[in-house]
């Protein structure tokens, strides 16, 4: 796999990872203000938007466990980066519903 197509896999994965960041931050702000009618569907866009993100990354994940030698470069470990600070923020997403659906339970 030559440069060119790790950054392009590499601009995918950020590309990906940014929608399901978008999603995330957005649910939280809404959540924060006692708005959960978006819940669900804040959390599955960024679920497939992370799906997307991770199947760019399994590709070439797949192509070197193949034997197929690899160039990597800055931009694809940015798009690794981006994605695994995503998948934190998913699940630090999730926690942050259950505490403001517990507050504004109260």
């Amino acid at each position: 796999m030559n440069k060119e197509e790790m950054n392009m896999l590499g601009f995918q994965i950020v590309a990906y990872a940014g929608d399901a960041r978008s999603s995330l931050l957005k649910l939280i702000r809404e959540v924060r203000n006692g708005e959960f009618q978006n819940v669900e569907t804040l959390l599955a866009d960024a679920d497939t938007s992370l799906k997307q993100a991770h199947n760019a990354q399994t590709e070439v994940l797949a192509k070197e466990a193949g034997g197929e030698d690899v160039e990597l470069g800055f931009i694809f470990i940015h798009g690794q980066d981006h994605l695994m600070t995503t998948i934190l923020l998913r699940e630090l997403a999730e926690d942050f519903v259950n505490l403001y659906q517990e507050k504004y339970a109260k």
